[in-house]
């Protein structure tokens, strides 16, 4: 970013990647909490020697000697692993510059690489990791950092590679398995798979492996997610927050929810194939020059459907399906839009220029790749943008979201403004919000009973113990080294001699508990 830029920035009022820090007081410690909140999210700039009051900017009033001072305690606590986890700046990105007579210390904080984040203080994730939303840095939960732990380790162990325990063949839809490998020797003629058996083809696309350093063989996650059973899929065990649909919204009666729906319904089995297809084949009649099939060939197709089946591809296999939050299409007249959970491996920038590619489910996108749909070398957004600028219609939007974190693209069909895509978007935003509220309410109640079982099972092991070391202790001694009330010293005990666990051998007085083996 050129010192130019970075003055039309700080005409700015604050926002999702604009800080003003004050420096009066010295460095503020508060830096370090934006510094990791811009660096896990999608980087942004920290003006030092500002503060904004009700609007208006307020310079600090620098010297030449603060100046120099706060440059050297920054880059002291960057290369302090005690102070922040990882540090992308360079000299360049720290810059002093003069606005209106007044010095101040502009630092552009880059996105974090995925195999660095989180980005955070005091050499603890948690408790101790940022993001930023809308103007503020707020505390990453325990959560949201594993999930981007996983991120960081997700070429070398992906979610999707890893071995389902105790899943068989009866897990496989075999009609779904069917279709693919017709798709595939409609591709792939006079290949070496085309005459293997389920087993054997299903090891070599990846759906069923073998780990070569313990031993262990099964099918995949990725296998189960493209070709497995609705249930399968949505075992604990394999991605128990998936759910995908497509909402088509075309008629013009307001109190008309929608004229077509695509979800688990349990009508078919609802794997990435299935729902691939399904939704493509309805998203290519949306166009104004629709393609036919004539079997399962493609006619006519343009590139407009390319960038379609591009993105929709896309969604499915950089979708991180331990997050929760539903894989969304919503087609209407003039718009369509894919949501998935999770954000962006890379930049925005970097996925414009088409210069990294990085797959969150790289098994996933092979078994598209098998079929000849997705791309692996980077290219994906100019397939997209392609496919629009071909038909002169303005460039689908693309948000990489937090909070709940997530990946959006809008494509706006034809030229006219889109206020059905607003409506759209707020009225499924609005769904989406209550459906995350009950979501959380219920775990939070599960949060809530587990704490409690685990209290009830801590009190409990400690009377045992105690009762272990001293046979003929009394009630009110428990309560003192249990920390309990006798009331529920009481309690406790009744429960464990109904439970057969203790018996009271003698009287009250001169007698001793026992333990029951």
């Amino acid at each position: 970013m050129t010192i130019e830029e970075i003055k039309r920035q700080i005409g700015q009022s604050e926002s999702a990647e604009l800080e003003y820090k004050s420096a009066k007081g010295g460095f503020p410690d508060s830096f370090w909490e934006t510094f990791s909140a811009f660096a896990n999210t999608n980087g942004g700039i920290i003006v030092l020697g500002v503060k904004e009051k009700e609007g208006k900017l307020i310079p600090d009033g620098l010297d030449e000697q603060q100046l120099a001072k706060y440059k050297k305690a920054f880059w002291d606590g960057a290369h302090n692993k005690s102070k922040v986890s990882a540090t992308m700046l360079t000299e360049s990105d720290v810059k002093e510059i003069d606005v209106s007579g007044n010095s101040v210390l502009v630092f552009h904080i880059p996105r974090a690489a995925y195999d660095l984040r989180p980005v955070f203080l005091k050499k603890n994730p948690f408790g101790n990791t940022f993001r930023r939303n809308h103007e503020g840095d707020y505390h990453c939960t325990d959560q949201e950092v594993r999930l981007m732990m996983a991120d960081a380790e997700s070429q070398g162990h992906s979610f999707d590679s890893f071995i389902l325990p105790n899943y068989t063949i009866d897990d496989i839809d075999i009609p779904t398995l069917r279709a693919y490998r017709q798709r595939f020797m409609l591709r792939h003629d006079n290949h070496p798979w085309n005459n293997i058996d389920d087993m054997a083809f299903l090891t070599k696309i990846g759906a069923y492996r073998i780990d070569r350093k313990d031993g262990n063989e099964g099918f995949t996650r990725a296998g189960i997610l493209m070709l497995g059973k609705s249930e399968s899929i949505t075992d604990q065990i394999c991605a128990p927050w998936y759910f995908v649909d497509y909402q088509e919204k075309l008629s013009e009666d307001a109190n008309v929810r929608w004229t077509d729906r695509i979800y688990p319904d349990g009508t078919w089995e609802a794997n990435l194939y299935q729902f691939f297809f399904r939704v493509y084949g309805k998203l290519t009649q949306l166009l104004p020059t629709p393609f036919m099939l004539k079997g399962i060939q493609r006619q006519e197709e343009t590139s407009a459907h390319i960038a379609l089946r591009e993105a929709l591809c896309n969604m499915l296999v950089h979708c991180k399906f331990a997050e929760r939050g539903s894989i969304l299409v919503v087609a209407t007249r003039n718009s369509i839009v894919m949501r998935n959970p999770g954000g962006m491996l890379i930049s925005l920038a970097d996925f414009y220029a088409g210069s990294r590619s990085i797959c969150r489910n790289p098994t996933l996108q092979k078994f598209f790749m098998f079929l000849g749909y997705g791309e692996k070398a980077g290219s994906g957004a100019d397939i997209i943008r392609k496919g629009w600028e071909d038909n002169g219609w303005k460039m689908p939007v693309i948000s990489d979201r937090v909070q709940p974190e997530e990946t959006e693209i809008c494509f706006q069909i034809g030229d006219s403004p889109n206020t059905e895509l607003d409506t759209t978007l707020k009225t499924t935003q609005k769904g989406q919000d209550t459906t995350q509220k009950e979501q959380d309410t219920t775990q939070k109640n599960q949060d809530t009973t587990q704490k409690t079982t685990q209290k009830g099972q801590d009190t409990t092991q400690k009377i045992l113990e105690e009762i272990k070391k001293n046979p003929s202790i009394s009630r009110d001694e428990l309560a003192e080294k249990c920390g309990l009330t006798s009331d529920g010293i009481k309690y406790n005990i009744r429960k464990l001699r109904e439970k057969g666990i203790i018996k009271r051998i003698g009287p009250d007085k001169g007698g001793h508990w026992e333990i029951i083996e």
